[in-house]
């Protein structure tokens, strides 16, 4: 990369760019972050999905791409890739172009790099919003976004679960350091409980309770969203089928109410 360190990458053709962040591996922040930008196009915003998990990219296995690989093209002597396109959303992966089975045994400098090269290379278009799926913790690839790219905001995932709660703690501290100074939309809690599909009226808190909201509240954000669990969701984004995430009504409902956040909160992330 040709860019100074301190230089931020301009993408003026992006009005929003939102961070999907947790602090700790697996409490669903990639099928959050892909529920999101499935939600905003299906109200008609123009959205793309960049998958900043350069380690472990979720992205392609929730959106069934299997195989498949963006094309590159040539324009004014310089190289662009096409990202792929499902459900109405442009979407692009380092998963796109590496083995699944392999490693990715870069250090963080090169994992930045390629992480910046997707960003700048990518033809996004016009796009309404950019939702950046990040990996777990706050390390290398979480500083390079803030460092050169001009985020609008992050909303923070997380579990029910004390373990969980613990970490992500960790995240939303570091978006509100005043050095940092991301603003908060606010924290999703996912597997809020635990509903079999025959029986939605019934509710098991097996990874605890109100765990979120405790969160929220000790952060003084909002609790955007409590998000349940079934076994049809997890189905359903094993099998590359995200859309069916939204066949559970209460899922459904629950991605709206952040849609809803981030309309309601446009006026105060200023880019």
């Amino acid at each position: 990369m040709k860019n100074n360190v301190n230089e931020k990458t301009n993408l003026p053709n992006v009005k929003k760019i939102i961070i999907v962040a947790s602090g700790k591996g697996g409490v669903g922040k990639s099928t959050v972050a892909a529920g999101l930008a499935l939600s905003l196009a299906r109200e008609g915003f123009a959205t793309g999905l960049l998958d900043a998990d350069i380690y472990g990219p979720s992205i392609p296995l929730l959106f069934g791409f299997k195989g498949e690989h963006p094309k590159v093209e040539e324009r004014d002597g310089k190289s662009f890739i096409e990202p792929l396109l499902r459900f109405g959303i442009k979407i692009m992966s380092i998963g796109f172009f590496i083995d699944p089975n392999q490693p990715v045994l870069w250090r963080g400098p090169l994992a930045s790099n390629s992480l910046m090269q997707l960003v700048s290379d990518t033809n996004w278009g016009n796009l309404d919003y950019l939702i950046i799926d990040t990996p777990p913790g706050t390390g290398d690839i979480h500083l390079t976004i803030l460092q050169r790219i001009e985020v609008n905001g992050v909303i923070i995932v997380t579990t029910p679960q004390q373990m969980a709660i613990s970490d992500v703690r960790k995240a939303v501290a570091m978006f509100k350091n005043d050095q940092v100074g991301v603003y908060v939309y606010g924290i999703v809690e996912n597997m809020s409980w635990f509903t079999p599909t025959k029986h939605p009226e019934e509710k098991y808190f097996i990874f605890g309770k109100d765990g979120g909201k405790m969160l929220a509240n000790e952060f003084n954000v909002p609790l955007l969203a409590q998000i349940p669990v079934n076994e049809s969701i997890c189905g359903g984004c094993d099998s590359g089928h995200l859309n069916e995430i939204f066949i559970d009504k209460s899922v459904h409902s629950e991605f709206d109410e952040i849609v809803k956040a981030l309309l309601n909160a446009e006026d105060v992330c200023v880019k």
